[in-house]
């Protein structure tokens, strides 16, 4: 039975940004610095033809031609809305006005609050967001499941100033995982965490410096410091921590031990939940202390064939090559199976501001075919590792061609379909085509789901917002399937 319509004016008024000509002014590399893009996309017929007219076995994988069947559990009216906010978050100076609001003084007018507030809730909040609270999101996350898409729970807190809001912090978290457990089971792929939230980000810094010393100088030795695996490579950025720190006061020690035990404790509450814990990456500031807790959490509870914790890698590092392949091969001379999720990343502004500062080379590629070649390396690495029955990975990529290669090199190494020690996420909201196409094509497939109150999310999502432009204003392709399959359903209804 063909889908009804309920607003064929709207569909209509999609046609105007849906076109070709469209796409074509928003997709330019020139438009937004290139390292920005995780995908950038030629016109349509284009995108579509080269996947087409690939090697035959690529176009086996990932066919993207038939909307019919790419959005056949998308109701109409979702699709409609989907395609307009995404229209309107194309827009770059959308996201320029943004972040003025919610910075303004008109934040402190309570009417202009609640009208922003309210705006904001209706629009873009609705469309990228899971909900306001844990119970909210796994709803959110059950009626994904339904259309054969899963959900990474992802409470959206960070930079946490003291023990008192890690608390509080910690108590989110564990009542994420208390909604994981009631929904039905492999519904939630994961629940994601960022250690920012339960360790304040000023002695997570004094951390990473601590670590950064220690690996350049032998003699120097941290107390503290339990088994890990290996954080850095000779190519990591070091000029974070120009000279010798002090040691950590015992006060600072306590904090950390408190942090640590926060982290256990959702660690456990993972475990009895039979729900895997993903620890986000951050900027290079605190990275190496983020993967310190993450490695020495795994080493205490990723047991038996399958981890339960996954670090992440940003491959839009010049050294993330080198620091996944000694990390994974660590791991797996000591027995551990180590998940990762390999991403493009999304602090490329402010770590090219401090490496500009401070007179030194950025961590950063210097473009974006450089990236796009680490993800894919990556990406190869860790298919590797898992044909030989090793490790995991979550590829955390919107980028057709990322998607499509990482799908042939898995049925070219024998990788089943449903194998779930190779996953594929895209944001909540976003590359919609992709995620179904390799959904349809029997792999598993998350949405990377945030949620949380609309003024605790709404900063969180313009700062990722403003790190990541391109990737907003690349949803061209996106956007033309939407209308191609309104336009299909459109004709259905009226004839």
């Amino acid at each position: 039975m063909a889908h009804k319509v309920a607003c064929p004016k709207i569909i209509r008024s999609l046609r105007s940004f849906a076109k070709p000509h469209y796409f074509a002014a928003h997709s330019s590399i020139t438009a937004v610095s290139p390292l920005h893009l995780d995908h950038i996309l030629p016109p349509p017929t284009k995108t579509t033809a080269n996947l087409r007219d690939g090697a035959p076995s690529q176009s086996a994988i990932l066919n993207l031609d038939d909307v019919k069947e790419l959005f056949s559990s998308v109701p109409t009216a979702m699709l409609v809305r989907s395609a307009i906010n995404l229209h309107a978050a194309a827009i770059e100076p959308m996201v320029d006005l943004g972040m003025w609001v919610m910075n303004s003084k008109l934040m402190h007018t309570p009417l202009l609050r609640q009208v922003t507030v309210g705006t904001i809730k209706h629009t873009f909040y609705d469309h990228f967001c899971a909900g306001f609270g844990p119970a909210e999101a796994a709803r959110t996350a059950a009626k994904i499941w339904d259309s054969g898409l899963k959900g990474m729970l992802v409470y959206a807190l960070e930079h946490a100033s003291d023990n008192e809001s890690c608390d509080r912090n910690l108590e989110g978290f564990l009542q994420t995982v208390e909604s994981a457990k009631l929904l039905p089971t492999s519904s939630v792929s994961f629940v994601v965490v960022k250690i920012t939230a339960i360790c304040p980000p000023g002695l997570l810094k004094r951390v990473s410096d601590l670590l950064r010393w220690e690996y350049k100088n032998d003699s120097f030795q941290l107390p503290w410091k339990l088994n890990s695996l290996p954080i850095f490579a000779d190519s990591s950025p070091f000029y974070h921590t120009p000279r010798k720190p002090d040691p950590l006061t015992p006060e600072e020690e306590t904090d950390l031990h408190l942090a640590r035990q926060r982290l256990l404790k959702i660690c456990q509450n993972c475990i009895e939940a039979n729900v895997p814990l993903t620890i986000d990456a951050e900027d290079t500031s605190v990275q190496p202390g983020i993967d310190y807790f993450t490695y020495s959490a795994a080493l205490m509870y990723n047991v038996g064939d399958n981890p339960i914790i996954y670090g992440t890698i940003q491959t839009y590092l010049k050294d993330a090559k080198e620091r996944l392949i000694k990390s994974a091969s660590s791991a797996e001379k000591m027995g551990v199976p180590m998940g990762f999720k390999l991403v493009r990343g999304a602090y490329m502004s402010s770590e090219r501001q401090l490496a500009s500062s401070l007179g030194v080379e950025s961590p950063i590629h210097n473009t974006i075919d450089q990236t796009h070649a680490c993800f894919n390396d990556c990406t190869s690495f860790m298919l590797e590792k898992i044909a030989g029955g090793s490790g995991a990975v979550v590829l955390a990529t919107h980028n057709m061609d990322s998607g499509n290669k990482a799908a042939v090199k898995a049925r070219d190494l024998g990788i089943r379909e449903g194998n779930q020690k190779l996953q594929f996420a895209q944001l909540y909201g976003m590359a919609d085509g992709l995620s179904f196409g390799l959904k349809n094509a029997g792999f598993q497939v998350s949405k990377y789901m945030p949620f949380g109150p609309v003024e605790l999310v709404m900063p969180y999502l313009l700062r990722r917002a403003e790190e990541n432009r391109g990737l907003l204003s690349t949803s061209a392709f996106d956007r033309y399937l939407m209308r191609k399959e309104l336009m299909r359903r459109l004709k259905a209804a009226i004839m």
